[in-house]
């Protein structure tokens, strides 16, 4: 019997409503940017959408500029993964900003594997307004 193909595909990216993180509900998409700026409660990722891939685990990465953590130490990447449990999955990665604002700008690399194969990467800078 043929191996039945996983497929994916990286739906959108941008800014989102706010997410709550145990919810099986999606944020919606409020814009497709990768200019996103820091703004308390700016809820800002992607959304993935994976078929045929039921019971395999996909693993993400976000890579963000440096700031500290409660210790006082530099924050690491943010790292995990999702079991897929369905075979028509929808994946959100992303994240929201929190003070200080100002050591949140710069580059976020959001990254996305599946089976050691990446399936999504994307570049977001944040960035702070000028008033």
């Amino acid at each position: 019997m043929a191996k039945k193909k996983i497929t994916w595909e990286l739906y959108s990216y941008g800014i989102y409503s706010h997410w709550e993180r145990g919810s099986k509900a999606l944020p919606q998409l409020l814009d497709i940017t990768d200019q996103i700026p820091v703004e308390p409660d700016i809820e800002f990722g992607y959304i993935i959408k994976i078929k045929g891939a039921k019971g395999k685990t996909v693993e993400f990465r976000i890579d963000h500029p440096p700031f500290l953590d409660a210790q006082g130490n530099e924050a690491p990447a943010f790292e995990g993964e999702y079991f897929i449990q369905s075979n028509d999955y929808e994946f959100f990665l992303g994240d929201t900003v929190w003070e200080p604002y100002y050591d949140k700008a710069g580059d976020w690399i959001l990254t996305t594997w599946l089976e050691g194969k990446v399936i999504a990467c994307k570049t977001l800078h944040l960035f702070l307004r000028q008033d």
